[in-house]
């Protein structure tokens, strides 16, 4: 990293906050000195969890790490990134099939906003088939969930989804 590195984002729905977040947010850090994490509203996704929880979740997970900030985002992130001055994007590539989506996305953000790159970064091997919604089904289908959410997260899915 140098001084001149240009200012990172992290979007996503972050629903709920997994350890494979933050392993990527260590990433982006030890990539760009500092990180914005931007959570997302989707109009296509149903979140289990509101804006202010998952800003919440995250705030208490990265409590520890210099250089983090994190935002409410909505609509386009090009434009968010236009409008605070973020140069690039931090995405996560689990599979080829995170690749050909993310790919789609970055060239349609390149479209939108050229000044604006896509770095992309490999999770960790124990993070690598983990998403947020395979998370929920697992929990669904009675799984254990302590290597993939911290306690205080998995407090929280918990409760929202209690097993009868």
């Amino acid at each position: 990293m140098t001084e001149s590195a240009p200012r990172a984002l992290y979007p996503g729905t972050f629903d709920p906050f997994t350890l494979g977040h933050l392993d990527l947010i260590r990433r982006g850090l030890d990539l760009f000195g500092s990180l914005r994490v931007g959570v997302a509203v989707n109009r296509s996704k149903q979140p289990l969890f509101s804006i202010d929880e998952r800003l919440e979740m995250i705030a208490e997970e990265t409590a520890g790490l210099q250089g983090v900030s994190i935002a409410p985002m909505r609509g386009l992130v090009t434009d968010y990134c236009r409008d605070e001055g973020i140069g690039v994007l931090l995405r996560g590539l689990r599979t080829v099939s995170d690749f050909e989506y993310e790919y789609t996305m970055a060239l349609t953000n390149r479209v939108l906003e050229p000044a604006v790159e896509t770095a992309f970064v490999m999770p960790s091997e124990q993070f690598a088939f983990l998403s947020s919604r395979l998370i929920k089904e697992v929990y669904a289908a009675g799984g254990e969930l302590e290597r993939f959410l911290s306690p205080r997260v998995r407090t929280r899915l918990v409760a929202r989804l209690s097993r009868p």
